[in-house]
């Protein structure tokens, strides 16, 4: 399979003045009622657990200042509670991104150990995000042949990597601009989504709609519950980038977040030195590390040069179940293998190659990648100059030199054809303690300091509950029974914690 790249596809995951006034209160174009408006059928046949399910179609606008304008369709799912008497409401997931599906989030989240008592309170509300899906899907146009990195840019050696990777991500800032040829791009934000989510409200025919979010989904419940603080209900902030875009600084993060979290995969790796042979010591496998990008910079193995490999590594890093395959995929490179690397890294399932061989076939991400960057690149005001990004990746490399480099390089944002339609919205700590802030210490993906930023920009509104714990995902998706049972209190009673909870492992 070909891995030609055009690694300028990937940016990041991960001026903030105020919201223009009159955007921010727009009205939801659903009536307030207390009436479930929606019509409500089979859910499509590509959305897993779609039969245990409802879907409906809900109109929202296209452009929120311009309400009685074009109008677009939003597609939502229900897994209704089967429990009236426990019925406290609705709730809202969205699974990050941008660009990620949802219609499918309540069955997985079920499946995956929700608590029946949650499942029991709320009809749980997936959503494909506007541009997403089955929601008017945006599209860049990109196929089989464009191998890409998924949403995050290569690791940046010199100046001239930096360079190079500028010339790609214009050529991908144009393409996305050519094949915009409705126009959906520049209302693809945060804010418009958040919009669209008070509108799946009202026309659900409910006072409050709570809120679950994780990674990206941080960032979209911190823009919901500061535009809509009086109709949003208990709000769950997971895995936090950190304010409401995923900005250049947000994305820089990943640098100082590599880091340790390396040190616990390589921890995990010393102690299986027999297996895989990559150090007897947490020291011995950073060396490893080191040596092994070196030699792929000057001499890659097939398609695997040094930036693909410190990508590899870094998608590895959001759970322990990647370490097995990851370690295995380290023996295969070290010894030249490429066609074992190759088997090795499809079973990583990350979506950073092609999706076939066959010039001009769509690549099964286009949808995907097209939604990330248009919203990524629409909610903040990116950096124009390469000067900047080469300061910056110049900066990151000499302070976090595992991986520093990546997260500040350049993007296609930088050359993006449109520029914000309103400013990046700004969090408020005006409004009711309805806001929960869930985090793993070591979190690769939205390092410790997202939640951080996000507690003391809510204020009292929020409490913060940090887990001592490793992966990409506290509240379900991980393990740590205090993270469970804090957030579990909140979603049933609406109260948050007098003060703020540190989970031991």
């Amino acid at each position: 399979m070909s891995r030609q790249r055009i690694a300028a596809a990937a940016v990041a995951t991960a001026a903030a003045a105020g919201l223009a006034g009159t955007l921010a209160v727009l009205p939801a174009t659903a009536q307030d009622s207390t009436e479930d408006t929606l019509t409500w059928g089979a859910c499509p046949e590509d959305v897993t657990g779609g039969e245990r399910m409802e879907c409906a179609a809900v109109p929202v606008p296209l452009d929120y200042a311009d309400p009685g304008g074009q109008s677009i369709e939003v597609m939502v799912s229900r897994l209704a509670s089967t429990d009236p008497e426990a019925r406290q409401g609705a709730m809202l997931l969205n699974p990050g991104g941008p660009g990620g599906a949802g219609l499918d989030q309540p069955v997985g989240m079920a499946d995956l150990g929700l608590p029946a008592s949650v499942t029991d309170a709320y009809d749980l509300i997936g959503m494909d995000p506007r541009g997403v899906g089955h929601s008017t899907p945006v599209s860049c146009g990109f196929t089989a042949e464009q191998a890409h990195r998924g949403n995050v840019p290569p690791y940046a050696a010199d100046d001239a990597a930096v360079r190079a990777q500028a010339a790609l991500a214009q050529g991908v800032a144009e393409q996305c601009a050519a094949n915009d040829t409705d126009g959906l791009m520049p209302h693809m934000t945060t804010a418009n989504t958040a919009r669209d989510i008070d509108t799946i409200r009202a026309a659900l025919g409910e006072e409050e709609l709570s809120f679950y979010g994780a990674s990206y989904g941080s960032v979209l419940g911190a823009a919901y519950a500061s535009l809509f603080p009086e109709t949003s209900g208990r709000v769950v902030l997971d895995s936090n980038v950190g304010g409401t875009a995923l900005d250049h600084e947000a994305q820089r993060r990943w640098g100082s977040g590599f880091e340790p979290n390396f040190a616990y995969f390589a921890a995990w790796a010393a102690e299986r030195d027999a297996a895989y042979g990559l150090g007897d010591t947490p020291e011995a496998v950073r060396d490893t590390y080191f040596d092994l990008a070196g030699r792929l910079d000057a001499e890659p193995v097939g398609e695997y040069d040094g930036a693909l490999f410190r990508f590899i590594v870094f998608v590895s890093l959001y759970g322990e179940d990647s370490f097995g395959g990851a370690a295995r995929l380290w023996q295969s490179l070290d010894a030249g293998d490429a066609a074992a690397a190759d088997r090795l890294f499809d079973e990583l399932d990350v979506p950073a190659a092609t999706g076939g061989d066959a010039a001009g076939t769509p690549s099964p991400y286009d949808n995907a990648w097209s939604a990330f960057l248009a919203v990524t690149c629409n909610d903040a005001d990116w950096p124009e100059d390469i000067a900047v990004y080469l300061e910056a990746t110049a900066a990151d490399r000499e302070a976090y030199p595992m991986f520093g480099g990546a997260g500040a390089n350049v993007t296609p944002c930088a050359f993006w054809a449109n520029d914000p339609v309103e400013p990046q919205v700004p969090i408020t700590d005006e409004g009711p303690a309805n806001v929960l802030i869930v985090q793993n210490e070591l979190d690769v993906a939205t390092p410790l300091e997202g939640a951080q930023i996000n507690r003391e920009a809510f204020g009292d509104r929020a409490r913060l509950v940090t887990v001592d714990g490793f992966g990409h995902g506290a509240y379900v998706y991980g393990t740590n029974a205090c993270a469970l049972n804090t957030t579990t209190a909140f979603l049933l009673g609406g109260e948050l914690p007098r003060e703020d909870v540190a989970c031991e492992a």
